[in-house]
């Protein structure tokens, strides 16, 4: 008689994880420092794409002369006005009460939109100059993707050094065809998507430019643009609460208390109170692109992100040097974009591991969450394209303002949405609570609760005596 069949093992889900386990450095383990240089001018190199998509957008609206001094005061003064909000529900401990409540399943959508909602960043910015734009997005995806599988001895370097790597050959590349006369009788948009020696960057760069406080004169105040750009900076608070989330899991942290998430708004509000005296005309917020990039490179290491700064504040005294670095085409940088951003967005998907997704109530809430999130902003947004104003168009422009602004933010609708549900819907049933994954955070609602929070959340120098966590 034959044997029977050996039993076919029986498959079981992947396990949760409080922290992702594949990180080689995560928040308190830095890398050697020549490792931790380079990676943090990576993150310079990231960041620099914003920096100078923001003011090229802006500054033509602004005018020349007086006109652009007059905006640039009023800006200012709004900055500072606005700060105001985010030091007070900061430092008071205000936004750790709203920052309780989330659960794994409000959370999700809000961290995922903060990434995905972004998606007009991407490929519409790379088709802009096809030709250096899609060349980056492949060669980028062959470096981190597939070659460390090809040839493992190297695998490491071309996985963490892939956006340098990428950007020196592809700017190249572009330099190539700039000087090659590709673009000598292109369309001037195309000319200035493509070359790299567009709008006189580095000649027109000054060696050394110190900033230094009310740079275009003294701050002037207004009542209706301060409530307009305070309801700039409650967005942003909401969309820094998405990046904190999606940062503390690509550096393989624990969940963040909701102590430490709002003590970081705080001093997010000192960082545009600063904005509002040196005069940058945009306000401060956690950089999206940079919390990709730790999913990326695996390296979530606070010496690095601190590393980054010091060159930020070099390349920005000298101007020369910077402005070279800004020379990079921008649908390079678009294409960067397209990989980093999705890193964020899928911090907020992987979430729902804690969630039970064979529940309806859990289907309703993250499908209806993450549809009006991608849906009400794109009315917004077409509305404004085709009218000149947005939907919300009354007498008073500060109210108008403050509507309109806060709800083209993919990642504050999304978020409200799902945060309001998940607080309201059958709220008492018993199997709620474990559905929504509220459960595997609770051990993290207060900072002393877990030891691990200790040696990830701690302020150096006993900082921690003077901004405790409560």
């Amino acid at each position: 008689m034959a044997a029977p069949a050996p039993k076919q093992e029986e498959l079981q889900p992947h396990a949760v994880k409080d922290q992702l386990p594949a990180v080689s450095y995560c928040l308190t383990s830095p890398p050697p420092w020549p490792e931790a240089i380079l990676l943090g001018f990576q993150h310079y190199l990231v960041m620099l794409g914003t920096t100078i998509i923001i003011p090229t957008a802006l500054v033509p609206q602004m005018g020349g002369g007086n006109k652009f001094l007059r905006i640039m005061r009023g800006t200012q003064g709004a900055l500072i006005v606005a700060s105001t909000l985010q030091i007070i529900m900061g430092f008071s401990g205000l936004w750790r009460i709203v920052v309780r409540l989330l659960s794994p399943l409000s959370a999700a959508p809000l961290v995922a939109l903060v990434g995905f909602g972004l998606y007009e960043l991407g490929f519409p910015s790379v088709a802009k100059c096809v030709e250096i734009g899609l060349p980056e997005i492949l060669l980028l995806v062959a470096l981190s993707q597939y070659i460390p599988h090809m040839v493992p001895l190297l695998g490491t370097a071309f996985e963490r050094f892939a956006i340098i790597m990428s950007v020196a050959v592809v700017w190249l590349y572009a330099f190539f065809l700039t000087v090659g006369g590709a673009y000598k009788n292109a369309a001037p948009k195309t000319q200035f998507h493509c070359r790299t020696d567009r709008s006189g960057l580095v000649g027109g760069a000054p060696w050394i430019s110190v900033p230094y406080p009310f740079q275009w004169g003294a701050p002037t105040f207004d009542a209706g643009e301060a409530f307009a750009m305070m309801a700039a900076s409650f967005v942003a608070l909401v969309e820094s609460t998405g990046g904190f989330i999606a940062v503390s899991r690509y550096a393989s942290a624990t969940p963040c208390p909701p102590s430490i998430m709002s003590r970081g708004i705080g001093w997010q509000g000192v960082g545009i109170l600063l904005d509002g005296l040196f005069g940058t005309a945009n306000g401060s917020s956690v950089s999206v692109e940079n919390a990709g990039l730790l999913g990326l490179t695996r390296v979530g290491s606070r010496r690095v992100v601190q590393i980054s700064a010091g060159f930020m504040i070099f390349f920005s005294i000298l101007g020369k040097f910077g402005a070279v670095f800004a020379s990079i085409p921008t649908p390079v940088i678009a294409a960067i974009y397209c990989l980093l951003f999705a890193y964020v967005g899928m911090a907020g998907i992987g979430f729902l591991q804690f969630c039970n997704l064979n529940s309806f109530r859990t289907k309703f809430i993250l499908g209806f969450s993450l549809f009006m999130g991608l849906s009400v902003p794109q009315y917004f947004n077409e509305y404004t394209s085709v009218a000149g104003f947005g939907p919300v168009h009354t007498r008073s422009r500060w109210f108008n303002d403050m509507i309109n602004v806060v709800f083209s933010s993919k990642a504050f609708v999304g978020g409200a949405v799902a945060f309001f549900l998940d607080n309201t819907l059958h709220r008492r049933d018993g199997t709620a609570r474990k559905d929504r994954g509220h459960h595997f955070w609770d051990r993290f609602r207060s900072f002393k609760t877990d030891p691990r929070s200790e040696e990830f959340y701690s302020l150096p120098f006993n900082l921690n005596k003077f901004f405790p966590s409560f």
